[in-house]
């Protein structure tokens, strides 16, 4: 029975209360799936006693694989668990039973076949060293009944047909947030649907970057400082609003989404390595938005690997330091006032512990003059999507960075420090990937319901019908995961495995929207002019940029497995 009272059709819908006693049941099998392949996994990298990360690299596809069963696993504790705290609120509705049951029929049946790490790397539970038996435990009646009847054809039409009935609403199901952060989402919304959408694809086809008007209302809408304590002038809010805050104007437009990235990143730098002289000055200049930041990590050949970076800083006698050397993939380095520098302040070191980070200022450039400051040079890298801020290649040649600017005042910190921001930094591109699959929803419904062929609408064909239904599925999927280490990292606790768990499935599933999007589409979805061509590009980075899935994967099983 629904909320409400009212049978659902039952060939589509699995009849309450037994969908969340099956669901909360198949947890267990899954969670006994995932410790034998640990210790699996762990059996075939471990060197006396301890895990080899050269044997980890040698046997990739099983760690890795790993990793995704555990993203997996969590994925369905989370579901199960916002299905379990809305139904005790009474907003369990019919919308929300089809997500999940849809969510837990096709991901249990993903553990058992093989789950799709990519296009062409599927992982399957005999790759992670399980036997047949060691799998049967999956064969329980209610991992069965899931399995059968969770995602079935009537049960995704179902889905989209309360889809186009509930289309003005914001987003497809409940999200299990309070009044306050829904609230949030509403403001930024509207802000994104009257400021953002309209003109996002002419920004995008032009190659232009994000107007400064847009950034100043930013500004005052407080982006910039919404997750800065109070006392150094942001709104001390938390990490789930800034991951509602970064979904909606993600939604809008991938470049907005992620201009408060870099005042979140850096923030979090000065937060938790910052001396109180430093806090004091750059905080509230990051929270009000009278200083841009920007990341500057990268370089040329080292990529993912920052131990290896080259780019020196050499401490001069009046304690300033002058810093040579290149780096690359920079966002929004031209028009802004700091950034956040790496160097190598220990020339006898080779490795991460040698690295420094510097709050290292520059005069903002002009589309004439992009960097106008002495010892400093770059270049535009071109790029398929993500264009709103743009990409650059950067040169230092003797550049002045100030003592005082050292982040925390003491060399060899700066890796630490960084290490500490990825958790923030993984859970906020997590959000924007919900944001951009949120946003190849949008313009894929509208357009499988105005386009008509053979007489009818497209949102009519069964397998368009599906490829909406598992849109909203897995943005759901991937939200609950965000939301959950939102959560852990508003808590104080350790959540850099659960932040990178969201990360890997919310890009894999903003991809996924944006292909199967333009597919719906067909040679419409490849002209410059429709928006979804756009949104592809913009999926696209999301696998890359804060740690591409490969090192994603190869983080989490190291945690799982250390």
């Amino acid at each position: 029975m629904a909320h409400d009272g009212q049978d659902l059709t039952p060939e589509a819908s699995i009849v309450l209360p037994d969908l969340l006693t099956l669901t909360g049941a198949a947890v267990a099998p899954v969670e006994a799936v995932l410790d034998t392949a640990r210790a699996r996994v762990r059996a075939l990298v471990e060197q006396n006693g301890r895990v080899s990360a050269r044997l980890v690299e040698a046997n990739q596809t099983a760690a890795h694989g790993l990793a995704w069963l555990a993203t997996y696993t969590e994925a369905l504790r989370q579901m199960h668990g916002w299905a379990d705290r809305l139904n005790g609120e009474g907003k369990f509705g019919e919308v929300e039973q089809l997500l999940l049951q849809i969510t837990f029929g096709e991901y249990l049946w993903q553990i058992y076949g093989g789950i799709p790490m990519s296009q062409g790397e599927i992982v399957r539970l005999q790759d992670l060293g399980l036997t047949q038996e060691e799998m049967g435990v999956m064969m329980v009646p209610e991992v069965m009944t899931l399995t059968q009847t969770g995602n079935t054809q009537a049960a995704r039409s179902r889905l989209v047909e309360l889809m186009q009935e509930r289309s003005a609403e914001v987003m497809v199901g409940a999200s299990g947030l309070d009044d306050e952060l829904e609230m949030i989402r509403e403001q930024f919304r509207r802000y994104a649907v009257e400021k953002v959408e309209p003109f996002a694809h002419e920004w995008h086809l032009k190659d232009e970057l994000i107007p400064m008007e847009v950034i100043e209302e930013l500004a005052e809408m407080g982006v910039f400082g919404l997750t800065i304590p109070e006392e150094f002038g942001g709104f001390g809010l938390s990490k789930a609003s800034m991951c509602v805050v970064s979904e909606e104007l993600s939604r809008g437009y991938i470049g907005v989404g992620s201009l408060g990235t870099r005042s979140e990143i850096a923030a979090e730098l000065i937060i938790a390595g910052g001396t109180d002289e430093q806090k004091e000055k750059w905080l509230p200049a990051l929270a009000s938005g009278e200083k841009l930041p920007t990341a500057v990590f990268t370089e040329p050949n080292t990529g993912s690997d920052l131990g290896s970076l080259r780019t020196r800083a050499v401490k001069g006698e009046d304690g300033d330091y002058s810093i040579t050397g290149n780096k690359t993939w920079i966002t929004h380095a031209a028009r802004t006032h700091v950034m956040t520098l790496l160097a190598r302040t220990d020339p006898e070191t080779s490795d991460y512990k040698g690295l420094s980070m510097f709050l290292a200022e520059k005069t903002p450039g002009t589309d004439e003059a992009p960097f106008p400051t002495e010892g400093m040079t770059g270049g535009e890298i071109e790029v398929l999507g993500y264009r709103g801020m743009k990409e650059y290649e950067l040169g230092f040649d003797n550049f002045k960075v100030k003592g005082e600017n050292l982040l925390g005042g003491e060399e060899g910190q700066g890796f630490k420090q960084l290490m500490q921001t990825f958790e923030s930094a993984r859970i906020q591109t997590a959000a924007r990937a919900i944001g951009v699959a949120q946003s190849a929803l949008d313009v894929s419904m509208q357009y499988a319901e105005d386009r008509k062929q053979f007489g009818q609408s497209l949102i009519n064909f069964p397998r368009v019908s599906s490829k909406l239904a598992m849109m909203a599925v897995e943005i759901m999927v991937a939200r609950q995961l965000t939301y959950f280490s939102a959560r852990e990292k508003d808590n104080d606790r350790r959540c850099d495995l659960e932040a990178g768990m969201a990360k890997l499935l919310g890009a894999r599933v903003a991809w996924a929207a944006a292909d199967n999007g333009l597919q719906i589409h067909g040679g419409n979805g490849f002209a410059l002019e429709y928006k979804i061509s756009r949104i592809l590009c913009d999926a696209r980075i999301l696998n890359i940029f804060e740690g591409a899935a490969e090192i994603q994967a190869q983080v989490i099983a190291r945690r799982l497995l250390g």
